[in-house]
Formats: structure tokens, C-alpha cells, sequence
């Protein structure tokens, strides 16, 4: 960070007031995606909220004490919203985090508060990574009905997720003159501004390109939808680009005609595509590269799940 960004502790007056210019040193500095910081104000809203109703009188960031995080904690294991439903062990740890990250930016700016690392996280439920194997992958990309434009674009739809692993954020974003048919790639901006070059099956390819051939139109996005146009689209067509929570239908809706033991999202795809490149012998930084992770830690998770050269070498020696 240069001189002329770093604030003194003097400009920060409240927390509210911190709380904006650490958003700001997230889209400035760390050049955060849009909905990375949405989650940070969301997240850090709450503890305004909690502040201003459990603590009226605090107003600088001196005042948080392990104390108040106690008190923050509980609040967030009672939190219950107007429609009942109350907060996930994962989901308090995000509220948790995101705090962290918060503290952890005012003691970069020589503000005083409280150490991060008093904040500490609850022990989340056991998580188990869903993905399918190639049979249920299989069963999967042969439910859309190719005879309807809309069947297309499913087809191509699913096809493209498991080839290339994209998180269903990057899928929507792409557009017509995005692919390179010839070489069968294209690039992506993924998390955190990060740019990686995608690569597509041959099956990608051609359900790809039987899809663009039932479109008579000149639209931009690379997939659109068919349903719900009340009004003309603009030249470009980007009314009619299909949205994330779309893409999120559009799965589970042939997840359950193909009746599959599990539910799978788009992002149950991505796990798909990195565990079956890794069974078939992948290299785990050639894995993270096609994923866009920033850390090999974040791959690593995958050779939890398979790895057939620890399968050999279990079935070689246990037990012998």
C-alpha cells in the first residue's frame, strides 16, 4: 500500500466509517470482485448491527474487546430471520472471518483495535465434496432434449461446465467470440482478477457449435434464455444473458431427471471435472492451474476424495 493510501487513525471516526474504507481498500488495493466485496458489506453489516443494538454507545474500533466477540458469537448462534430460518455453523464462520480480515486491515493502518487472531472460528459440520463419476456424468449429459433450442443450450451448457471446470460466475460471463473453435480454448478472468486460459473437449466443441447453430440471432452472451422476454433485448442481447441462479435450474432440474443418488450443483460439476482429471493420473498444479486456484492448498482437497495410485498402494501392502 502506498503512503498517500494509508489513512491515519485519526481520519477513521466510527466503525461504520472504518468498515466503508476497508471496502474500499478491498476493490482498490486487492482488487476484490464485485460480489466478494458485496459478501464483505453483508457480512460486516451484521456487526454494525449487532454493535449499534447491543453496545449503542461504542464507536471506535479500540472498544472491541474479546468481550464484545463473545457477545458477537452468540448472537450469530441465536440469529434467527424473519422467516425463521437461522445461521449455518459454516455461514457464522464467514461472519467470523470476514471480521477478522476487517481487525487485521486496521492494524494495517496503525488503528487500534483488537488482535485478529482473538477471533476464533467455531468447528464447522463435517463437510463431504460431492462430485459424480463417470457413469453418473455420463447419464447426466444425456438428459437435455437436443430437439428444442432450449435442450441445445442445456447440452452445450453441461458439456462446457464438466470439460473446462468453470465456476458457474465465469460460464455466464461468456460470449459468442470468446471461444476459439480452432484451437478449442479461451480465456477466463476468474477470482481475484486472475487470468487462465480454458480448454474444451471435442465433445464441448461439437455440442458447442450444434447449439450456436440453432441461433438465428447476432446476440453477444454465449448463452441466453428463451423463457421471460417481455420487452426487446438490446442490440447486444445482454438482457437475455442467462444469470448464475439460472445456470443453478437448469442442473438440478436434469439432476433429478436423471435421478442421481446426490445432489449436484454447477459447482458439483467443477468438482466432477478436478476428480476425474486427477483419477486418471493429472498433476495436482496442472489441476490447480485449470481451476484458477491461487493456492495448491485449495486443490489438495481433491486427493482426499480419489487417488488411484494411493488406491494401489493400499491394495499392495494392508494388511499382507
Amino acid at each position: 500500500m502506498t503512503n498517500n493510501s494509508i489513512m491515519s487513525q485519526n481520519i477513521i471516526m466510527d466503525l461504520s466509517h472504518a468498515v466503508e474504507k476497508f471496502l474500499e481498500y478491498l476493490e482498490i488495493e486487492r482488487n476484490c470482485s464485485k460480489l466478494t466485496i458485496r459478501n464483505y458489506r453483508h457480512y460486516l453489516g451484521r456487526f454494525l448491527e449487532f454493535i449499534s443494538e447491543r453496545f449503542p454507545t461504542f464507536s471506535k474500533p479500540s472498544q472491541i474487546t474479546p468481550e464484545v466477540i463473545r457477545d458477537y458469537r452468540l448472537y450469530l448462534s441465536r440469529y434467527v430471520d424473519a422467516s425463521g430460518l437461522s445461521l449455518k455453523r459454516i455461514t457464522q464462520n464467514y461472519h467470523l472471518i470476514a471480521l477478522r480480515a476487517f481487525l487485521r486491515f486496521l492494524i494495517r493502518i496503525d488503528v487500534k483495535t483488537l488482535n485478529p487472531e482473538k477471533v476464533e472460528l467455531g468447528k464447522a459440520e463435517s463437510r463431504s465434496l460431492k462430485f459424480l463419476e463417470r457413469k453418473e456424468i455420463e447419464r447426466l449429459l444425456a438428459m437435455p432434449e437436443i430437439s428444442t433450442p432450449q435442450g441445445m443450450r442445456d447440452k452445450a451448457i453441461l458439456e462446457v461446465l464438466f470439460s473446462t471446470g468453470l465456476r458457474v460466475s465465469e460460464l455466464v460471463k461468456l460470449d459468442r467470440d470468446s471461444i476459439n473453435f480452432d484451437r478449442g480454448e479461451f480465456g477466463v478472468i476468474g477470482k481475484g482478477g486472475r487470468i487462465r486460459v480454458v480448454f474444451l473437449s471435442e465433445s464441448a466443441i461439437n455440442w458447442l457449435e450444434r447449439y450456436l447453430e440453432t441461433r438465428n440471432d447476432d446476440y453477444k452472451p454465449l448463452f441466453i434464455r428463451y423463457a421471460g422476454r417481455t420487452a426487446l433485448p438490446d442490440k447486444a442481447g445482454n438482457g437475455l444473458r442467462l444469470t448464475a441462479r439460472s445456470v443453478q435450474r437448469i442442473v438440478e432440474k436434469y439432476v433429478k431427471k436423471a435421478r442421481l443418488p446426490i445432489k449436484i450443483t454447477p459447482h458439483g460439476l467443477r468438482h466432477s471435472f478436478a476428480t476425474d482429471l486427477l483419477s486418471n493420473g493429472a498433476d495436482l498444479r496442472a489441476i490447480q492451474e485449470m481451476l484458477g486456484h491461487k493456492n495448491i492448498s485449495t486443490t489438495q482437497i481433491y486427493t482426499h476424495v480419489t487417488n488411484p495410485q494411493l488406491k494401489e498402494i493400499h491394495k499392495k501392502f494392508h494388511r499382507k
